[in-house]
């Protein structure tokens, strides 16, 4: 299940991808490998290959960093040297599916894109008759500036923005550039951006930047995470392991039971991400169609401005201001933080299970774990998920705090912030990968795990007492805390214990049975279950 309704893009196209930064070489644009995920149903876009207009270099590209006397770098170009973020530095190659969505250029594309989709609605409403209906050539023209868009388009709207000072204002005068010499679009220009505040278009960009990055990033990630575990889980439902309620001894399960309690939290939160409506507004300066029934008074706008935002594959919000109010960032961001909370829990759990010798973990020939202790194999990847973790829900819990709050008819608050989207986006993003990483390298230790069961039969105290209660025992909980409180607890003692209660021979002989090994109730059952309801959803 994808979030929102996904944008169709005619034959299978997509915008180029314009990469700003360090992914550039010898100038020319390196294409991000298509992805299927085996685990879902989302297929990466292509990106297309085409000439890099910047001069960006690679770290390992000899980058040839000039310094002052001080040795300070001066007007280095941006690279994985000189980038401020370490998203667009050290970490670029694990996010940089994200770039053609939330990037500038990501931003700029989707704004050309409402545009024209905007002007191609105009020539379908029959009372605006000074947009006549275009032909198929002029609608491919247009279609073809979707379409074809590309790195350079990218940068023309960035040099007619030098002039403007206005992003938005830069969008519509380099389509009327593309456009001036078509014989049918040249004489309805001044339509683009027909009736339209900024917000109209940028809303709308930005839902459609949030839906196609969730949808052909995240999700299959997320996907790929939970299936891990549910394999994982499935993997080691028999496993028996010794539990720990406030870091002490306690009842056994396995290690497939505690596995799948993971995946099913987070499969939860991933269909919670899925059903958040991305909602968009298309209604004017101050969300009442002033301008547009001065200009067209018989025109229906609120309907033709539903069919428009629907079009788009985005839901409509008829009671706005001058912005879409973003409540459904706020819902959508909360949802992430849930989700990046599961799986910090997750994180942390592996990292003590990974301390106490129950997984060990696969070597890489000349990997270093300690700079002066060669034995150590840190549990990194855990690590680097749990950090990147926090600061995305640091950026997240921002962006559902203030998005929703905008003074009286609209303030500007909320347009820098939403560039940082792809901030709370990307950090989850690399935290996915990490922990990805960092299951592929696990070993179950199950020699660690069965010392443990061997040396914890205090354990069985719990069903020795519930037995007892069964057959009217007196005191059952004060006889086994005299038994087992501060003291050591062998299988012999705990023999020796039941032999001596006065119960039935055959509850006796079931007890007798009983070890910290298979004292794990339905835990196999409970994977089961849930692995085939899994599979079957």
């Amino acid at each position: 299940m994808e979030i929102g309704s996904c944008i169709r893009v005619p034959n299978g196209s997509c915008p180029t991808s314009y990469i700003s930064r360090a992914s550039c070489l010898n100038g020319q644009f390196i294409s991000t490998q298509n992805r299927i995920s085996k685990s879902s149903s989302y297929v990466k876009l292509p990106h297309k290959i085409g000439t890099c207009k910047a001069t960006l270099k690679e770290a390992n590209n000899s980058i040839e960093a000039v310094t002052n006397v001080k040795g300070e770098p001066s007007e280095m170009e941006l690279s994985s040297l000189s980038a401020i973020s370490p998203l667009d530095g050290r970490y670029w190659n694990k996010v940089k599916d994200l770039s053609r969505y939330l990037s500038e250029y990501g931003l700029i594309y989707y704004r050309t894109l409402v545009e024209i989709k905007w002007l191609l609605k105009l020539s379908q409403i029959p009372e605006v008759f000074e947009v006549p209906k275009f032909s198929n050539e002029a609608e491919a023209k247009l279609q073809g500036l979707i379409d074809g868009f590309n790195d350079a388009d990218a940068i023309q709207v960035k040099n007619i923005e030098k002039i403007t000072n206005h992003d938005v204002k830069a969008v519509e005068y380099f389509l009327k550039t593309k456009c001036q010499d078509d014989p049918e679009i040249s004489k309805v220009l001044e339509f683009f951006h027909f009736g339209c505040t900024s917000e109209d278009i940028n809303n709308l960009a930005h839902g459609l930047m949030l839906k196609e990055a969730v949808n052909y990033v995240i999700l299959p990630i997320m996907d790929d995470l939970i299936n891990a575990l549910y394999s994982m889980a499935e993997a080691n439902a028999h496993i028996p392991m010794l539990s720990r309620t406030h870091g002490q001894p306690a009842s056994p399960t396995t290690l497939g039971k505690e596995m799948i309690i993971f995946s099913e939290r987070l499969s939860r939160e991933r269909r919670d991400i899925t059903q958040v409506e991305l909602l968009g507004k298309f209604a004017g300066a101050v969300g009442n169609y002033n301008a547009h029934v001065v200009a067209y008074p018989n025109v229906n706008w609120p309907h033709v401005a539903e069919q428009f935002v629907n079009s788009l594959g985005l839901s409509f919000n008829p009671h706005v201001t001058q912005i879409e109010s973003h409540d459904y960032m706020a819902k959508l961001f909360h949802s992430f933080i849930r989700f990046n909370n599961i799986l910090l829990d997750f994180d942390k759990d592996i990292w003590g299970y990974i301390s106490v010798g129950y997984f060990k973990q696969v070597t890489k020939a000349g990997e270093i774990g300690s700079s002066t202790m060669p034995h150590k194999v840190n549990p990194i990847d855990f690590e680097n998920s749990e950090g990147n973790l926090g600061i995305a829900n640091a950026v997240f819990d921002h962006l559902s705090m203030k998005l929703p709050i905008s003074r009286w008819q609209r303030d500007l608050t909320d347009s820098t912030v939403l560039r940082n989207i792809g901030v709370g986006l990307g950090y989850s993003l690399l935290a996915y990968k990490s922990a990805l990483v960092g299951i592929g390298k696990l070993q179950v230790n199950e020699a660690a795990l069965n010392k443990d069961l061997d040396k914890s039969w205090e354990v069985l105290a719990e069903p020795i007492q519930t037995v007892m209660r069964r057959y009217g025992v007196e005191e059952p909980y004060e006889k086994l805390k005299e038994l087992t409180r501060g003291r050591a607890v062998t299988k012999e003692s705990i023999t020796e214990f039941i032999n001596g209660l006065q119960i039935p021979f055959e509850a006796k002989a079931e007890l007798l049975k009983l070890t910290p090994h298979n004292y794990v109730g339905v835990a196999a059952q409970l994977v089961k279950d849930a692995f085939i309801q899994h599979h079957e959803s």
